[in-house]
């Protein structure tokens, strides 16, 4: 009765691939038409796609402003109560138009993060406007170097200590690792499948909403490993990455890294 009932329906995991390969395609229209812009105007969709999830937001995030003030104001402590719930409300129903926005944003957001990393493969050196991330990453990190008005990202750099040179990029299957992720499910996956380039995708995404965004792995070498081999992918796309790992305990290095948009 079983095999009948999987011949029927499929199993889980091909029906999961069944919802999630339509989005695979979107991603790669979207990364096809990506390979043609500047250099600029591919880091420059980071800013583009914030702007659209703080317009989504707007309405919302005007409501629970006012309600922070009037709790600020209100003295009667029944009242303010009365206020916080509404604040809790108001909160969640944040959470859930957030989710609609970053949803709407994935196919794009996804090509965005594989066109980078395709251009790193591909190209020893990218050249764009220099802006004053670049002019703070450079002062600190040997791949960004400025020259007039113009930054140099290399790729190459250190990572868990040795130098590594950037050469992947996603395939479909890392593609739909990412979406499993960003639905809170668990995607399970073998060693050599691409598990640190599959978190890039969700973290990216998510990183956009600027409330920050961790990455959890299981033990403090992987986390700074991960953070180091990646984290140039996240700054060239104007995202903050660090790995708390690398600090002590209640530093104020290690709050810095905290507040971060993506934090290992």
């Amino acid at each position: 009765m079983l095999k009948i009932f999987k011949k029927v329906f499929g199993t889980k995991y091909d029906r999961d691939v069944k919802e999630y390969t339509p989005i695979v395609d979107s991603i790669n229209e979207y990364f096809t038409s990506y390979e043609n812009i500047s250099n600029d105007d591919l880091r420059n969709k980071t800013a583009e796609f914030k702007e659209r999830i703080k317009t989504y937001l707007s309405e919302i995030d005007a409501e629970l402003s006012e309600l922070e003030e009037r709790s600020s104001a209100e003295e009667d402590l029944d009242a303010k109560e009365e206020i916080y719930g509404e604040i809790d409300k108001l909160t969640e129903d944040r959470d859930k138009y957030l989710e609609e926005i970053l949803k709407e944003i994935l196919p794009e957001a996804f090509a965005v993060v594989k066109e980078t990393a395709r251009r790193f493969k591909d190209n020893s050196e990218i050249v764009v406007t220099a802006t004053d991330h670049d002019r703070d990453l450079a002062a600190t990190s040997e791949y960004v170097t400025i020259k007039g008005d113009q930054a140099i990202w290399k790729n190459s750099w250190l990572a868990a200590g040795g130098e590594i040179t950037w050469n992947m990029m996603h395939y479909d299957v890392q593609l739909i690792g990412g979406m499993v992720l960003h639905d809170g499910k668990i995607a399970e996956m073998a060693t050599g499948e691409g598990k640190t380039l599959v978190a890039t995708l969700p973290a990216y995404l998510n990183g956009l909403s600027g409330g920050g965004v961790h990455v959890v792995t299981v033990n403090n070498y992987l986390a700074r490993r991960d953070q180091e081999w990646v984290g140039p992918i996240f700054e060239f796309l104007f995202l903050s990455v660090d790995c708390i790992d690398k600090y002590k305990p209640h530093t104020e290095e290690r709050m810095k890294a905290y507040r971060k948009d993506i934090v290992y």
